[in-house]
């Protein structure tokens, strides 16, 4: 009985040592990659399976310069509309070969979120306004 006893001390002992030990490794955490705001863009873009391009939508690399030109111009002041409007921004997501719903290219505008996200809460204000969020 004395060895049972000898032997699930000594166990409870290694036990308790190891799972010590484990708990004060020194091993640094690795760290994540970075995902750049072209990657996470695409990555919303794909994600959001908009309407307007379920029989013909752009390539991303139609789409790659968008979000840099509206946080330029939502960043100077311009408004959505103008933004988007043809006699303004001239911005509009739309390609010789496709089109997008103006609800869909709403959504796509919030993109500034990746790109320029001190402007996003200037972005949903306004289209909450406009009753188009």
């Amino acid at each position: 009985m004395h060895t049972r006893t000898a032997a699930a001390t000594l166990a409870a002992a290694l036990l308790l040592t190891a799972c010590s030990s484990a708990g004060t490794t020194s091993a640094k955490p690795k760290p994540s990659p970075t995902v750049s705001k072209r990657e996470q863009f695409f990555h919303a873009v794909h994600a959001a399976d908009f309407q307007s391009w379920t029989t013909n939508g752009p390539a991303d690399s139609e789409l790659t310069d968008y979000p840099r030109q509206w946080c330029d111009a939502l960043g100077s002041g311009h408004t959505v509309e103008w933004t988007f409007s043809s006699g303004g921004g001239g911005l509009y997501p739309i390609g010789e070969a496709w089109g997008t719903k103006l609800a869909d290219a709403h959504e796509l505008l919030l993109a500034v979120k990746v790109y320029c996200p001190t402007i996003r809460g200037q972005v949903l204000e306004e289209l909450r306004v406009g009753g188009a969020y």
